[in-house]
């Protein structure tokens, strides 16, 4: 970027995406675009944009097109390290999402897979958790005041739509709508589980009075121990049990499908 380059494409999924766009927005060089090529296994923020995941001529075709975005971008300010990095404890911006509970355990699962990957690989996987995972206490709060307490089976902070190798889980919710909306599921029988599973992959959990779904600028994560969480597919783990997570509206150039 200090070499002159107007645009940066980053080859991979929603991890990579994630660490380049990062280092772009904390570069502060608003004019610099993020370009995508879709090689990961979720690829949701692309999905959120409209890319043909699954279709590389596609995405060479959109940055050939070299049609610019504006989008917003999500700032985890609590401090985190990468299982990967645990000496690199620091703030993060994050392009998609940051999910806890269950979605961790579907993570952990997944990596220790062999032979699957993409969206199968996230189903069948998921499947497997919902009778296996103890669900985690935590507590959201926005800034309006509206909180979400108690035994819990998942809460994800999402910029876009999309999760999880295609779940609408924040349906409605578009990149550049200057709001993050997190989506608290409280804890059930599995039984339960399963079904609000089938739902979320028709986009219609909120229907469940287990679901809410709640959005804003900003919010306050509380839980009794520093949580591991996913970031944008990776996995970290955040310095302290409260974390504060927010919008920035507009903050990303991305070369992307015409909305």
């Amino acid at each position: 970027m200090n070499e002159g380059y107007d645009v940066v494409v980053a080859v991979g999924g929603d991890g990579t995406w994630s660490n380049v766009a990062d280092r772009i927005v904390a570069s502060g060089r608003s004019d610099v675009a993020f370009g995508m090529l879709p090689n990961g296994t979720g690829n949701d923020f692309g999905r959120n944009l409209g890319l043909q995941i699954a279709d590389a001529a596609d995405a060479v075709r959109v940055l050939k097109e070299a049609h610019v975005r504006r989008v917003d971008v999500g700032r985890l300010d609590t401090p985190s390290a990468a299982e990967s990095r645990p000496d690199l404890v620091e703030p993060r911006y994050f392009l998609n999402l940051v999910g806890f509970g269950f979605d961790i355990a579907v993570i952990d699962a997944a990596a220790r897979a062999r032979f699957l990957k993409g969206e199968l690989l996230y189903k069948l996987t998921a499947l497997q958790q919902l009778f296996r995972f103890p669900g985690v206490d935590l507590g959201v709060r926005a800034v309006d005041a509206s909180s979400r307490d108690g035994r819990h089976l998942m809460l994800t902070v999402s910029n876009g739509r999309f999760f999880g190798g295609g779940f609408p889980i924040a349906p409605g919710a578009t990149v550049s709508d200057g709001m993050l909306h997190a989506c608290s599921i409280l804890d059930a029988s599995p039984l339960t589980r399963l079904k609000l599973f089938n739902l979320a992959g028709k986009g219609r959990h909120l229907s469940s009075d287990r679901v809410e779904l709640l959005s804003g600028e900003s919010f306050h994560l509380t839980f009794g121990a520093p949580p591991r969480f996913e970031m944008d597919g990776d996995v970290r783990r955040a310095a302290a049990p409260e974390l504060d997570v927010r919008i920035l509206p507009g903050a990303l150039n991305v070369v992307a499908p015409q909305a």
